[in-house]
């Protein structure tokens, strides 16, 4: 069934899927800036079987967009015209294998994952604590925290296609940067599982360690208020926060939107900000810090959708 060039499924194929299919559903509900306009569809899957049969009974001009804690995300307040699947607390398997590998489905929150793998004894992935985002973000994006890397843990990762097929890939598959992954095969692909290679090591020391790392995260970044995390990417041997408060951006406000005063590098909403806002402000930080510094920041925050109709 078509309405207005977007295709809905109909009530018979809907009967076939387990998930929860809402249509019109706001952003805002689903990211951690707390903003963000209405998706055209909005779907939670089940399983790993029913977000492959979901994908298969989509119409091949339909756009998907995979979502995890929606960190790192700034939806513009005019929607998205795409089909959303989110995959937090869905695709949460956990499996222990030999040799101190886990297997991991990508709707797992990093938090939990590092505190999963503590408890049994695994040590190397304790930075994930402080990464406000699923496996599934921090394989997109490579996030790293406190000297750690999510791909320098991964043995292989497992993807799902447009068309609902599944297929192992390894590190090889990908060009893997900082905060920058590529797919090196197909850009309709998105990752919904991983085999992490993981150390033996001492389950009260690991959980020491995450309990250290939150503590500091807490103690430098404003972890009570609605943010999406870093916005830029620390340029080569620099930070954008040093950048950012050097040029006296620390406090600087548009509408509702507020660069922290506890972290530079960190835009939150203060209660009222729209997303264009948070947009509006993150081109005056990085015009700034051009104008005064000479270096130019690259955003790390992933800005899609359209802007509100006057």
């Amino acid at each position: 069934m078509t309405e207005n060039g977007l295709r809905f499924m109909t009530a018979n194929e809907q009967s076939e899927l387990r998930g929860e299919l809402r249509r019109d559903e706001p952003m805002a509900r689903h990211t951690s800036w707390r903003v963000g306009g209405p998706v055209d569809r909005f779907y939670r899957p089940a399983d790993m079987d029913d977000l492959c049969a979901f994908l298969a009974q989509l119409d091949v001009g339909d756009e998907v967009f995979m979502l995890g804690l929606g960190s790192n995300l700034l939806v513009r307040d005019g929607g998205l015209r795409a089909v959303v699947i989110a995959t937090s607390g869905r695709l949460n398997g956990f499996e222990r294998l030999s040799g101190n590998r886990v297997r991991v489905e990508a709707g797992v929150a990093c938090p939990q994952l590092a505190r999963q793998c503590a408890r049994q004894g695994l040590r190397g992935i304790e930075f994930l604590c402080g990464v406000p985002g699923t496996l599934g973000g921090a394989l997109a994006l490579n996030a790293g925290a406190a000297g750690g890397e999510t791909w320098d843990r991964v043995e292989s990762v497992l993807v799902v296609d447009r068309s609902g097929r599944l297929h192992e890939r390894g590190p090889e598959d990908f060009h893997i940067a900082y905060r920058s992954v590529e797919n090196r095969v197909s850009r309709q692909e998105w990752f919904v599982a991983a085999t992490l290679r993981l150390e033996a090591g001492n389950a009260a020391e690991s959980q020491e360690r995450i309990r250290t790392l939150l503590a500091r995260r807490g103690a430098t970044q404003p972890t009570s208020q609605p943010n999406a995390g870093s916005v830029f990417r620390n340029p080569p041997g620099d930070y954008a926060a040093r950048l950012i408060e050097s040029c006296g951006l620390k406090g600087h406000c548009i509408g509702g939107a507020c660069v922290s005063e506890k972290h530079a590098n960190f835009i939150i909403n203060t209660g009222t900000a729209l997303a264009a806002d948070i947009e509006d402000l993150i081109g005056h930080v990085a015009r700034t810090v051009k104008e005064i510094t000479g270096v130019e920041l690259i955003r790390e925050v992933h800005i899609v959708g359209e802007a509100a109709r006057p």
